[in-house]
């Protein structure tokens, strides 16, 4: 009798598989995936998101059914180069047919398995929609401005920039609002979301500058923990990009914002300069942006031009700004302390 190797099994020769198995014997001792015949999935009956390992998503249907099969499919470990194909059948809103069909090599010989489970759902309440009929919330987001009120157009862009935010972000069941509306001078809103409230006062900040301040409270404990709630005060300048305020006795336009206070640019030469919020609390607003005027020069000589006043349609002179090319066939014009200034160009907002 030969000493060679030889199937444990049968006593077949050669080829063997690491378990020292022939290739049939293999196949009869071995299966190259295993699954269970029925799934178990929750689906909230509010908001259709799946729970998912803890958390809530939504998902397609064919994007749930190859998690659920991710999650549930076992493998030989021996297996690879493993493809999983599926595909669903709808048999009613709660169930589902699954055919998965899955192709492997086990110590080089080809394997093919196939299952069908039945995916089935049942309906519960996702933790974001318990929360947002609880009223939960973890962050509030006071929006002021700063010694005054804000108007009801301020308060529209303020509040778009929260909308334009969350179409940004990757979707997040937490990032919900609880509650909001009007308060003596501002508007308030309750989030679902500390991480929420403090991207939004970055991105307002960035947009309209002014500042943010944060405070928390501890409302509880959990398992240990303290459990805060957040308070964010974002406070809006009295002033916008464009406008022209009075400062240190002089005009200036505001440029842009910068983390600590604006840019500003003087009225009547090329000058710039940084100011801080605090510096900038004893501004005044001379002239919005709102209430400036684009004009058709009519004619001009080396220090001034004609041009037809918007306010009573009569031909008017005014001084031209110090950075006028000789060129330009439109001002910008601005009505302040009884009379026309024309503005210089480079003070519309980041200009160089």
């Amino acid at each position: 009798m030969s000493g060679g190797a030889f199937c444990i099994t049968c006593g077949a020769d050669p080829p063997l598989s690491t378990d020292r198995l022939c290739e049939s014997c293999l196949r009869k001792r071995t299966t190259l995936s295993k699954m269970p015949e029925t799934i178990q999935q929750r689906r909230c009956a509010k908001c259709e998101s799946f729970e998912i390992r803890g958390g809530w998503s939504i998902m397609d249907r064919d994007g749930i059914a190859d998690l659920r099969i991710r999650e549930n499919l076992v493998l030989e470990e021996r297996a690879k180069k493993v493809a999983v194909d599926f595909s669903v059948q709808e048999i009613d809103q709660r169930t589902n047919r699954l055919y998965v069909e899955i192709s492997g090599t086990i110590d080089g010989y080809e394997f093919h398995d196939t299952h069908s489970p039945l995916l089935q759902t049942s309906n519960a309440v996702c933790t974001p929609c318990t929360r947002k009929d609880g009223d939960y919330f973890e962050a509030t987001v006071q929006l002021r401005s700063a010694g005054r009120k804000l108007n009801e157009e301020e308060l529209t862009s303020l509040r778009s920039t929260l909308d334009e935010l969350l179409q940004s972000m990757e979707p997040n069941p937490m990032f919900f609002v609880s509650k909001e509306g009007p308060v003596t001078g501002g508007w308030d809103l309750q989030l679902g979301s500390k991480s929420l409230a403090r991207t939004w006062g970055r991105k307002l900040t960035r947009s309209f500058g002014g500042s943010v301040k944060e405070s928390s409270t501890v409302v509880g404990v959990n398992e240990g923990v303290e459990v805060t709630r957040l308070t964010l005060s974002y406070r809006k300048p009295a002033y916008s990009i464009g406008d022209v305020v009075r400062f240190k006795k002089s005009l200036w336009i505001v440029d842009s914002w910068q983390k600590d206070g604006p840019i500003l640019r003087k009225v009547d030469r090329f000058e710039r300069s940084g100011a801080t919020w605090r510096d900038m609390e004893s501004s005044s607003v001379v002239c919005a942006l709102a209430e400036q005027s684009t004009v058709q020069v009519l004619n001009r000589d080396s220090s001034a031009a004609e041009f037809m006043d918007p306010s009573d349609y009569k031909v008017s002179t005014v001084g031209l700004p110090y950075d006028d090319d000789g060129e330009a066939v439109e001002l910008r014009i601005g009505f302040i302390d009884g009379r026309w200034v024309a503005l210089p160009v480079s003070g519309k907002g980041g200009g160089k």
